[in-house]
């Protein structure tokens, strides 16, 4: 399930309910004050935080994850997992451990939370079904041939977390410098760009950072930042579509 953003501001009644039922409540959050609070609500809280604290590969760490939480399943317990924002939002092992838990026979349930997304749309003031909205992990972009579409918001996520083995600061701006050179594709070297990141507390404010897009390489960009690329193209009208859409509206 997902807790939110904050601590205890953003939990739903269904959320609770799935920590009250359950035997253990794992949490894989990024402050202590995640942990202290969830603690105050069940009395098995157990951290997964020392995880990513290794530093491990984003992919390996999510796997450990799964095999920790499957382990107490597969044991008999009722377990919750207590995720950062929204559970099954961009890579997290949510996803993993419903589908395998499933696949095994057990009963899995994805309860969703207030994520980066909403937070986003929110401060930035974005109504996603103005001009529309392209979300994308960034390595997929590099990868993968994808189409983008330059007259609506692009929204890139993860672009912290380069391919496994990539951990070197050089190597991490020459990553970034290949997506860059899929974004210029579609976008002017000094189009603007945002840096966002929600705020860390209750009525703080939200981080964001206005670079051109040709410093995209070296910015400075956390785990649990956005980077949002507004639109740089105008929409194309389709004059024939609009024509017969002309006539359905008169008839």
């Amino acid at each position: 399930m997902g807790v939110g953003i904050h601590p205890g501001a953003h939990l739903t009644p269904a959320a609770k309910s799935h920590i009250d039922r359950s035997d253990i409540v794992f949490a894989d959050v990024p402050h202590e004050a995640f942990e202290v609070w969830l603690s105050e609500l069940h009395g098995d809280v157990r951290s997964l935080r020392d995880i990513r604290a290794e530093r491990k590969p984003r992919m390996e760490a999510n796997r450990t994850i799964v095999q920790i939480l499957l382990g107490e399943v597969r044991a008999g317990k009722s377990v919750c997992g207590a995720f950062y924002g929204h559970s099954g939002l961009f890579g997290g092992p949510a996803h993993i451990a419903v589908r395998t838990a499933r696949t095994e026979g057990y009963a899995a349930h994805m309860e969703p939370g207030i994520s980066t997304v909403d937070f986003l749309y929110a401060d930035l003031g974005i109504d996603p079904g103005k001009f529309g909205c392209q979300h994308y992990e960034a390595n997929q972009l590099v990868r993968y041939r994808r189409s983008l579409d330059s007259s609506a918001y692009l929204m890139l996520w993860n672009i912290d977390s380069p391919p496994e083995g990539i951990v070197a600061e050089a190597n991490l701006v020459a990553y970034r410098t290949l997506l860059l050179e899929v974004l210029a594709d579609e976008y002017p070297p000094r189009h603007q760009i945002l840096v966002y990141r929600p705020a860390d507390r209750v009525h703080g404010a939200p981080k964001i950072l206005r670079i051109p897009l040709e410093l995209l390489p070296t910015a400075d960009i956390d785990a649990h930042a956005c980077v949002v690329i507004p639109p740089a193209a105008e929409l194309l009208p389709d004059t024939a579509r609009q024509a017969r859409l002309a006539l359905l509206e008169s008839a």
